[in-house]
């Protein structure tokens, strides 16, 4: 069983990364550099400075600790305890991907920090702004749209994203409870 799923993971992998095109992989090069997105850190930085002024630094505190606490996560247990090579560096099946130049990076890859980290942010917004504003699903989409780069670019299996997101969709959801419990016994029990 645990072969046969394997097979689907490269599969998938190889079907993903074999739609590239020289307009993708442009885009996927953007979509997967952490820097693109400083723009829209800085736009859910003023959204909730304006919006949500009362709660604004302890829920930036919150979902720094989910960020934090993801990647830690995923960089510094989950990579180092199960040692599964990126595509990119496993022998067996790099050749059969293609490849952008320097993409690649470390030579671990299970699980995804990209999904774990943006997948918590989607999921710890969710929770704290669900109810008030509809258009905050987008940001699932845009942590797919995140995570699938990864897979396209060769340097992430399926499996490690969809670990990786499930790791910190758990994580965000603890810290928004460790939030709501923070919220409710230190700052409106006053």
């Amino acid at each position: 069983m645990l072969e046969y799923l394997k097979q689907i993971d490269i599969q998938l992998l190889l079907f993903i990364n074999s739609l590239h095109t020289p307009f993708l992989d442009q885009c996927m090069l953007v979509i997967t550099h952490r820097y693109t997105w400083i723009p829209l850190y800085i736009g859910i930085l003023v959204f909730l400075f304006i919006k949500e002024r009362k709660d604004f630094f302890i829920v930036i505190l919150f979902i720094i600790g989910a960020a934090i606490c993801s990647d830690l996560f995923a960089s510094s247990f989950m990579k180092p305890f199960f040692h599964r090579l990126r595509p990119c560096h496993n022998q067996e099946i790099n050749s059969l991907l293609y490849l952008i130049k320097d993409t690649c990076g470390g030579l671990y890859g299970f699980v995804s920090s990209h999904a774990a980290n943006t997948f918590s942010l989607a999921t710890f917004l969710f929770l704290y702004l669900g109810r008030k504003f509809r258009w905050i699903e987008l940001f699932f989409i845009w942590a797919a749209i995140v995570s699938i780069s990864r897979v396209y670019l060769g340097v992430h299996y399926p499996a490690d994203i969809a670990v990786g997101a499930v790791s910190g969709i758990l994580i965000a959801i603890l810290f928004y409870y460790l939030f709501t419990v923070t919220k409710k016994k230190f700052i409106y029990s006053q």
